[in-house]
């Protein structure tokens, strides 16, 4: 395992992004854990959300936040933290994210459980993503439109602390 590097978790919501994220930065011994949804949650006027279909004020913004999820890292990195960076990154997103992140070495790792086991986390979170998007349709923009980048995991019968570890101990494969 890399002591740094920049690390981007991604899944759909109730995937378990921020618990890994947190544990496995926790792990590491000069560490960020950057949160891509702080960026939206900081527009206070004129966000928009997204929905199906997306509005083009809406992808604008995602795209912003992808931007600044990028910049942010890259500064962490360049300042010696490893950087465990988490956010719901589907579909050509993923790859354009990957592009804007220029720090190597560059890991990624996507959660994939299974429909099943994301209703029961999202059944059991205070909390909802994206409320107009059905979970079903989050699942197959993952598996069906997202590039096959990094490592990817169906964490369906894991607990986080397991997760965690397979991440630790498979953490080459992760590379892009």
């Amino acid at each position: 395992m890399l002591d740094r590097a920049i690390l981007l978790i991604t899944g759909i919501q109730a995937a378990g992004k921020s618990t890994i994220a947190q544990g496995i930065a926790e792990r590491l011994p000069r560490s960020v854990h950057l949160r891509g949804d702080t960026f939206r949650r900081m527009v206070v006027g004129g966000r928009e959300e997204m929905s199906a279909p997306p509005s083009e004020e809406a992808l604008r913004q995602l795209r912003l936040r992808h931007r600044l999820t990028a910049q942010t890292a890259d500064a962490y990195f360049a300042e010696g933290f490893a950087v465990v960076a988490q956010d719901v990154v589907l579909g050509e997103h993923l790859a354009e994210l990957v592009e804007q992140i220029h720090s190597r070495p560059l890991l990624v790792v996507v959660l994939a459980p299974d429909v099943e086991a994301i209703a029961d986390r999202e059944a059991g979170r205070g909390k909802t993503a994206y409320d107009t998007w059905a979970i079903a349709e989050l699942n197959a923009v993952l598996h069906e439109q997202t590039p096959r980048l990094g490592l990817w995991l169906d964490t369906s019968g894991q607990t986080p602390e397991q997760t965690i570890e397979e991440i630790l101990r498979r953490w080459p494969e992760a590379v892009v």
